[in-house]
């Protein structure tokens, strides 16, 4: 089978992603893509200028699979001369429907932020099937839809919510896990001495790491994961903090004041743009305190935890999906002062204990597992046209 992955926006977990399946796939997997910036746009015009590309390079794929970011229907419409008999599937990384906007964003404030979900909902309306990455993205999604068809004045097509859902498949997230060992540094067995690696010292840390691996941005809470650090600097407790993942433009005030007070303790700051660099990082990590308002999935999550991180979660969103039920009560925190007290019982001592079941149990999402259900999923599809 040859696939086609069409993606505007090529960059962090979508292009990971891309990467990913098509170098484990079975298939034929070529990827249609633009530069991972101005999203906007993206999702406005992104679809012409691939359209064209389309046209130009020639492709012949059995199946096609747009991101999210593709506004699908004016790419179909665009090329239906070459796209017309050909089986197209839409993934869903997020969507605007459900994404908390933030509240400085322009469209926002001038009411324009809804044309950005009714890409999502025409492209899943023009799709022979939706693939969302979990459970919560797919739900949360579905139950929304009315409500979102609803502030319209008429022709509401309301039914089209059904029509979607009976299309609407979970296809969770795949991710080069495996290749996080061949960085592996583990810890001297006696707790003794200090090696390095490149840039990043190996463990044992003289106090424990707590990591920050998300982008920095206002979804992901950045005021409570620094709120919570600040209690624990005021009960005197002894910790470093290694903030990583991607940075854009514009910070969250929560960041430069977070970082201002924690002081020395902040050993380091900023993207990790080399890969192995990053993993080394994980590796070295004690505690992973998520604190995000949004997440379909939780990828960088995922990494973490399969590199020694305890994981300390909000029981909500995606989150419980992801661990299996009976390790919940290690991980998984109520509110704010519970991930207060959870996170200074965590760096006071480490139950290390549950560290080992909590890897095994987020190892199935590496692509070695992944893949072959990919394949499957997209031969399925391809049979029932």
């Amino acid at each position: 089978m040859n696939i086609l992955i069409v993606e505007p926006f090529f960059t962090g977990s979508h292009a990971s992603w891309a990467n990913g399946f098509a170098g484990h796939s079975r298939h034929q997997v070529n990827i249609l893509k633009l530069g991972g910036n101005h999203w906007k746009w993206r999702m406005h015009g992104g679809a012409i200028t691939l359209s064209r590309q389309f046209i130009e390079a020639g492709f012949s794929p059995d199946l096609i699979v747009a991101t999210d970011m593709l506004d699908l229907t004016t790419f179909l419409a665009l090329t239906r001369h070459l796209t017309a008999g050909i089986p197209t599937a839409v993934y869903l990384h997020e969507n605007q429907l459900t994404y908390p906007w933030s509240p400085q964003d322009r469209d926002l404030k001038r009411e324009r932020d809804k044309h950005y979900s009714f890409i999502n909902v025409t492209s899943a309306l023009a799709a022979q099937r939706v693939f969302f990455n979990s459970r919560y993205h797919r739900d949360s999604f579905l139950d929304e839809l009315p409500n979102f068809l609803k502030q319209f004045p008429d022709h509401n097509e309301l039914g089209q919510v059904d029509r979607i859902a009976a299309k609407s498949q979970v296809l969770p997230l795949g991710l080069d896990l495996l290749w996080f060992d061949e960085v592996r540094s583990p810890r001297p067995a006696d707790g003794s001495g200090e090696t390095h690696t490149g840039s990043v010292p190996v463990i044992p840390n003289a106090r424990p790491l707590i990591v920050w691996n998300h982008r920095w941005e206002y979804d992901k809470n950045p005021e409570h994961f620094f709120r919570a650090l600040a209690v624990l600097s005021q009960r005197g407790r002894s910790f470093d903090v290694a903030l990583l993942g991607e940075v854009f433009d514009v910070t969250p005030q929560a960041f430069h004041q977070g970082i201002s007070e924690l002081a020395d303790r902040v050993i380091h700051k900023g993207y990790v743009e080399d890969k192995t660099e990053y993993a080394k990082w994980l590796w070295r990590a004690d505690v992973l305190p998520v604190t995000s308002n949004q997440d379909f999935f939780g990828g960088s999550v995922i990494e973490a935890v399969y590199c020694g991180c305890y994981p300390l979660l909000p029981r909500r969103l995606a989150y419980p999906e992801l661990i299996p039920h009976d390790l919940h009560r290690f991980c998984f925190y109520a509110d704010f002062a519970d991930l207060v007290e959870k996170l200074d019982s965590a760096v006071t001592k480490i139950d290390r204990g549950p560290l080992v079941r909590f890897r095994h149990a987020v190892s199935g999402y590496d692509w070695r597992v992944m893949a072959p259900i990919y394949d499957r999923t997209f031969e399925d599809l391809l049979a029932s046209q």
